[in-house]
């Protein structure tokens, strides 16, 4: 069911009176809503709203029910069907095949068999949190990664996500690395990954940077292009001279924006683009 001008509170507690097990609001147009703020739940133009009920569930009257907990004579447009019944929670996996970044790295989802056993393969579950490689911001990142020696350096990976970079860095051989992250989602994956690799002895996890482990030799952050301007000082705060920068997340429209502040303090390389993204890279001055 599309939400159009119903009140998004209302429609949720509507659905749960009405039995409904989970209550899902999603994009139902072309208006992402990319990095909210702690706290925000910011919705879509066109929302789609779509619950989840019980197979035994008596839906024959759902629909005058739901009219009548919201006050009004006819809902948007919806439907109902029958879903099979699966592991709903594991179903993105069946998409997700294992991915090779430049000529040492693979990231392998759940349990499946490495292409290559002689790689550094990487078992990834994202969870609810950014960073599968399937997205170029990463990709860029993970191929950069794999290009340099980043052996007992120290890295921090600022807006950690799943953890993927953080994850590869450690297993490419730096000597500590930080992931730092305001999401508790984003942090509670980078741990469950960090284990799961191997390599939790060397990896610090933390939602607040205290500086304590720094400076560091290199920087990753793989945000969003404003987030990136506004920290361009912290980031600069905490790198050793000559240190190393990647910054991703930025759209091709952003990256004079994004460079312009960073070249103050920056020596940058020329952008690396990849389907509509672009990686900045750099060396502290």
């Amino acid at each position: 069911m599309n939400l159009d001008a119903l009140d998004p509170a209302h429609v949720e507690a509507a659905l749960t009176d009405c039995g409904a097990l989970s209550v899902t609001f999603t994009d139902a147009g072309d208006d992402p809503v990319l990095e909210p703020a702690p706290g925000e739940v910011p919705l879509w133009t066109d929302t789609r709203v779509t619950a989840l009920f019980d197979a035994g569930s008596e839906l024959e009257n759902l629909t005058s029910l739901l009219e009548s907990k919201l006050g009004v004579s006819v809902l948007p447009a919806n439907h109902i069907e029958e879903l099979a019944d699966r592991q709903w929670e594991r179903e993105w996996l069946k998409d997700f095949a294992p991915m090779q970044f430049g000529k040492r790295l693979w990231v392998i989802p759940g349990d499946a068999t490495p292409p290559d056993s002689k790689a550094i393969n990487l078992r990834l579950d994202p969870g609810l949190a950014f960073g599968t490689g399937t997205h170029s911001t990463t990709a860029l990142c993970l191929e950069w990664l794999d290009r340099i020696d980043v052996t007992d350096l120290s890295l921090l990976d600022f807006g950690c996500g799943s953890g993927i970079l953080s994850v590869a860095a450690a297993r490419l051989g730096a000597g500590e690395v930080i992931a730092v992250d305001i999401d508790l989602q984003a942090l509670s994956a980078t741990r469950q990954n960090a284990e799961r690799n191997g390599v939790s002895e060397k990896l610090r996890v933390s939602e607040h940077y205290n500086g304590s482990s720094g400076p560091h030799d290199i920087v990753v952050a793989n945000i969003l292009a404003g987030t990136l301007i506004d920290n361009v000082g912290f980031i600069h705060s905490v790198m050793k001279p000559r240190g190393q920068i990647a910054l991703s997340g930025i759209l091709t429209d952003q990256v004079d924006a994004v460079s312009e502040t960073f070249r103050h303090q920056f020596m940058l390389d020329e952008p690396v683009y990849q389907q509509g993204w672009a990686l900045l890279l750099g060396t502290r001055k």
